[in-house]
């Protein structure tokens, strides 16, 4: 096993997991908070490898899954930029609360 315990996993995970939820919830420029959302998503990913490697290491099921969950931030990422890209042009800003001039 390793030297280091679980929980010092699962405490790193759940910091960065409040930082990004923080920066979703206070931030108003938009690429924060995408920013923000990567960063809830790469908790999750620590929280799976670390209990992986704790309960069933011979099982190759978690890296996969943390590899679609990587994969499927990567096109978030690309999508949301796309997005704040378009909102820029037309909006001249990125601001979050801007945003709902769009609804109309």
């Amino acid at each position: 096993m390793s030297a280091i315990p679980l929980s010092w996993y699962l405490g790193l995970a759940a910091a960065l997991f409040a930082v990004g939820l923080f920066g979703v919830i206070t931030r108003r420029n938009a690429v924060a908070v995408l920013m923000g959302v990567e960063l809830m998503l790469n908790a999750a990913n620590l929280n799976l490898v670390a209990f992986w490697r704790y309960l069933r290491p011979g099982v190759m099921e978690a890296p996969v899954f943390v590899l679609v969950v990587v994969t499927i931030a990567a096109a978030e990422a690309a999508v949301g930029l796309a997005i704040v890209l378009s909102v820029f042009r037309n909006f001249h800003g990125v601001e979050v609360e801007r945003l709902d001039l769009m609804k109309q």
